[in-house]
């Protein structure tokens, strides 16, 4: 294993943070998968998750298992880790912009296509050759202020011509779900069963370019830009939100990384027989369809459903009830579907998410994301 350390520029004149990138097996022998924890840097069960995967991804690679190179980042935001207001964490948001750091990665669709539309052929893997180094030049191109900005473009610099991309984050509390593209929800089907997702949450442009989709949905709007070139989908990727906040255990960490070395064998980057999957907990539903329920107003939020369950059109889901003058205001589902993540706090400012309802039917555009 190759440890990579990264200096990022700090906030303020003689400030630096590091960034730490592992790496196992051998660049350019084979497939390369890339996985990070922590861009959210409050998130802990994916940065305990990444500690349980950083020691099995050496046992492999000590009995020369892995094909190719598998990148792990451990804890990729050390700007979000060093962010405490007040004594509470905020690792969501970059304090001097309030910007989500899992929000505006550069998105390298105009700068690609400017650079390879003469020399694309009739052969996809010579496009898929020729994009990836296009890549490469564009992402190291691309003008940086803010630390986060820097931050973002290492990231993505990193994992942007890995053919496996996995994101590892959480939700307040929640089951396990999942986000990616509809085209490539075959791919983690796998992923989906090893893990047990309960969701599987699909869209091709969720907005605010995520770090997901920064990687993935360029090569499907690259064959877009060029109908008449094959352009294969060279790089899938995936948020996998692991449950809640407070689920963070030794025992779900290590299920959750076996499960993703699972995936991984399954995908070919181990030298190992994949595991039988057990069946699907849920079926795929479009990210349009998923209902995100909001204070009407402030106050004590109150939830009368659990997760897990199931709601059905006008159910009361949570209640907000006003502290001081006594009101109390329902709020209902206007949507059918499985409550897979609510609020971690009880007390709601009028907007606030509550919950989110993966419903079947698509009816929302838009940014499809909380902020």
């Amino acid at each position: 294993m190759r440890t990579e350390c990264i200096a990022i520029q700090g906030n303020t004149p003689g400030t630096r943070v590091e960034l730490s990138a592992l790496h196992y097996g051998e660049a350019g022998s084979g497939p390369k998968a890339y996985i990070q924890a922590g861009l959210h840097a409050n998130e802990a069960p994916g940065l305990l998750a990444a500690h349980h995967l950083r020691e099995r991804l050496a046992a492999l690679e000590a009995e020369g298992t892995i094909r190719g190179e598998i990148i792990l980042v451990p804890a990729a935001n050390p700007l979000g880790f060093a962010q405490h207001l007040l004594g509470s964490h905020q690792g969501r948001f970059a304090l001097g912009d309030g910007v989500n750091f899992n929000r505006n990665f550069p998105y390298l669709l105009e700068a690609v296509a400017e650079r390879v539309e003469r020399g694309l052929t009739n052969d996809g893997q010579q496009n898929r050759a020729l994009i990836r180094a296009a890549l490469h030049v564009a992402i190291a191109e691309v003008v940086c202020i803010r630390p986060a900005e820097h931050l973002k473009r290492k990231l993505l610099s990193l994992a942007i011509d890995a053919d496996t991309v996995l994101d590892l984050h959480c939700d307040g509390e929640a089951e396990m779900h999942l986000y990616t593209l509809p085209s490539q929800v075959e791919a983690f089907a796998p992923l989906s069963r090893l893990l047990g997702a309960r969701a599987v949450l699909t869209s091709t442009e969720s907005g605010d370019y995520p770090f997901d989709e920064a990687i993935s949905r360029l090569w499907v709007d690259l064959a877009r830009h060029f109908p008449n070139a094959p352009i294969p989908e060279a790089s899938i990727a995936c948020t996998v939100e692991l449950r809640g906040e407070a689920d963070v255990g030794h025992s779900l960490a290590a299920s959750d990384a076996e499960a993703i070395i699972g995936f991984l064998a399954a995908r070919g980057h181990l030298a190992q027989e994949a595991q039988a999957l057990p069946p699907a907990l849920c079926e795929p539903t479009p990210l349009e369809g998923t209902e995100a329920l909001l204070a009407p107003v402030s106050g004590l939020i109150v939830y009368h459903r659990q997760v897990g369950d199931w709601i059905r059109t006008g159910d009361i889901v949570v209640e907000i009830i006003d502290p001081t003058g006594g009101d109390v205001v329902p709020v209902r589902a206007t949507t059918e579907g499985r409550l897979f993540a609510r609020a971690g706090d009880r007390f709601a400012h009028a907007g606030k998410r509550l919950g989110k309802i993966a419903g079947k039917v698509p009816f929302r555009t838009g940014k499809l994301l909380s902020p």
